[in-house]
């Protein structure tokens, strides 16, 4: 298991087949309430052993379909952390694994854990906002990634281009740190203020608007 940042730790690093050049990973959010599991990976219980010692696992988190895999089951079997995901995605989340809960609006899911649906890139895509008392964590799945350190977005045929632009339209107004999807070229997180998400999501934006996929 990776110490990234802070609290924050990444596990199951693995390239992926369609994009070898990035790196996807499931996030570990250490909390003395709990901690929880973001995104998912097929190498997660090559980490097992640090995933147990890191403390309780109560929950893990995907924020759209597309990250639904068998390691989910494993992790709600092994660490005893039931997953959660898009409530508008529940029949693809279930081809492929079980579900212990679904959220469907803006909510808290604990005090400082936030849910907030950010549809576009599938109906059901949402981010994760966590405050560890330090800093602010986004999660922004495939909604926001990043190359090099610039904000790239995944705009697929499947894909509500209107609901992407106005789903950035939302993260903008956001108060976060510190940006993490769950791919990325470089390094797997971003630094960030109002500043720089501005200048980055603006940039994203005009891309989408000028009907480019990112």
């Amino acid at each position: 298991m990776e110490h990234l940042f802070d609290t924050l730790y990444g596990a199951g690093a693995e390239h992926l087949s369609f994009a070898p050049d990035f790196t996807g990973r499931a996030f570990v959010l250490r909390r003395n309430s709990g901690n929880l599991t973001v995104y998912a990976s097929r190498r997660l219980a090559e980490e097992a052993e640090s995933l147990v010692s890191a403390g309780t696992t109560i929950r893990q988190y995907i924020n759209h379909h597309h990250q639904a895999m068998p390691s989910c089951d494993w992790a709600s079997e092994h660490l005893g952390a039931p997953l959660f995901g898009p409530e508008l995605e529940r029949r693809q989340i279930l081809a492929h694994c079980r579900m212990g809960g679904s959220f469907a609006d803006r909510e808290l899911s604990f005090p400082d854990f936030e849910v907030i649906p950010t549809p576009g890139h599938t109906a059901g895509s949402a981010c994760f906002l966590w405050d560890d008392g330090q800093r602010r964590y986004l999660f922004t799945g495939d909604t926001i990634f990043l190359n090099d350190g610039r904000w790239i977005g995944a705009v697929l045929n499947s894909s509500d281009r209107v609901a992407y632009l106005a789903s950035l339209a939302l993260i903008k107004t956001l108060s976060f740190d510190v940006l993490v999807p769950s791919l990325a070229k470089g390094a797997p997180f971003h630094l960030t203020d109002k500043r720089e998400t501005e200048r980055q999501i603006d940039a994203m934006m005009r891309r989408l608007e000028r009907g480019a996929d990112g």
